[in-house]
């Protein structure tokens, strides 16, 4: 049995550059196990709100934990801000789409990561893991009236997990086929696969089969380095010009190839703490001591994002896939993508477009559907991508208004 209902998702990436926004009517199985269950999502509408210039340099100062700006009054005010930009992206994509709010079963917000420590660490004599989304649920669901789920990481992280990728449940949803093995690729700031072994019948067609992890950077290294060559004038590489004018030098490929991330094996995330605008600066640093011009050090780094992808791969899925198919804005990277393309020969490269999705509306997409399998009850991460100890139903529900079936307000919801 088959129920729709209206989901908004709420992205803020790694390259903090907006909220993306994505109204969603999803069809789904209320029961039954996942790999059994089908589920349909349907775009109708997205939008893409960019942070004002202030805003946006302010999100990125917290992402220095060695800054002065990144202070705990600096967190909460953010974590407040934030709520309100995305509470009205919300009402603006409803209105674009003709929705009534009322009309939106709950909206499922990702928010915007400035902590991300899968692994341990010393803290208060303690040994602890620990990750942190600001973009206040609650004002969310004051601001539009709309049951909000949020904050999904952490009840992985709590049950032993990295708290990442938690895109691969939709994936399998999605994209699981009977005859072709697949890998989805995403290229966000970072780059991350998601295995999914073809079907072959019910036998072998389970969930704990799909592994997923971060390859490594996906655009966010060649946005660092553009952005410090050019002083700041440019924040990425439009249509893989820079990468496209210089070529790849091997030698300096291979010394960045040797950064431990690479060879650890999955499960594994990673994000701006590695491979964030320090790291960025250190690439620009040695790309000037080895005296190589712009085009040379963008494309380098442009090759280091294809040939991470490739090598992980080859060194840790059980086989090569039949089909990639490409996500995040990095698939729109002309250069990027031939690059990826010669690293896996024989093997069909397509886009998440192919299949009636948009590549920028994908993640918004995945945290609405993540959002419903939270209030149906369903464990909806993956262990076998991030390392749990078992399935769990991740999220945090902020009720909205409780209200009359046509329309009218009722009281509040309590918990």
């Amino acid at each position: 049995m088959m129920e729709t209902h209206l989901f908004v998702g709420l992205m803020s990436g790694t390259s903090a550059d907006g909220v993306d926004a994505a109204l969603v009517e999803i069809g789904h199985e209320v029961a039954g196990r996942l790999d059994e269950r089908s589920l349909s999502a349907r775009l109708i509408t997205f939008s893409k709100t960019a942070y004002p210039e202030p805003l946006r340099r302010a999100i990125f100062d917290l992402f220095r934990p060695e800054s002065a700006a990144a202070n705990v009054a600096a967190v909460s005010q953010a974590n407040f801000a934030l709520g309100e930009v995305f509470a009205q992206a919300v009402l603006d994509l409803a209105r674009a789409a003709g929705v009534k709010p009322v009309e939106i079963a709950a909206v499922g917000s990702h928010g915007q990561t400035i902590w991300h420590q899968p692994r341990p660490a010393t803290w208060g004599g303690m040994e602890v893991t620990s990750t942190l989304q600001i973009g206040e649920p609650a004002v969310i669901a004051e601001r539009t009236g709309i049951t909000v789920v949020a904050d999904f990481r952490v009840r992985d992280m709590a049950a032993g997990g990295q708290g990442a990728p938690l895109v691969p449940y939709v994936d399998y949803l999605l994209f699981k086929d009977d005859r072709l093995t697949r890998a989805i690729q995403n290229i966000g700031g970072i780059a991350n696969v998601t295995y999914l072994p073809a079907e072959g019948g019910a036998a072998t067609g389970s969930p704990d089969r799909v592994i997923a992890f971060d390859t490594g950077p996906g655009n966010m290294v060649i946005d660092g380095v553009v952005k410090a060559l050019s002083a700041g004038r440019e924040t990425m590489d439009r249509d893989g010009r820079w990468a496209a004018s210089g070529r790849v030098q091997a030698g300096f490929l291979a010394d960045l190839l040797t950064h431990p991330y690479f060879a650890a094996r999955p499960p594994k995330t990673t994000g701006r703490e590695e491979f964030g605008e320090q790291y960025a600066a250190k690439v620009v640093a040695e790309a000037a001591a080895r005296g190589l011009g712009a085009g040379d050090t963008v494309a380098t780094v442009t090759a280091l994002t294809a040939r991470t992808i490739g090598d992980a791969y080859k060194t840790f899925l059980p086989a090569l896939p039949d089909q990639v198919i490409l996500g995040g804005g990095g698939a729109r990277n002309p250069t990027l993508r031939s690059r990826l393309q010669d690293e896996l020969p024989g093997i069909a490269v397509t886009s998440h477009e192919a299949f009636g999705i948009p590549d920028e509306a994908k993640e918004a997409m995945a945290f609405a559907i993540l959002a419903g399998e939270c209030l149906d009850g369903e464990p909806n991460n993956l262990p076998s991508a991030t390392g749990a100890r078992r399935p769990v139903v991740m999220g945090k529900i902020v009720p909205g208004r409780k209200r009359r079936a046509s329309g009218e307000m009722m009281s509040e919801t309590t918990c």
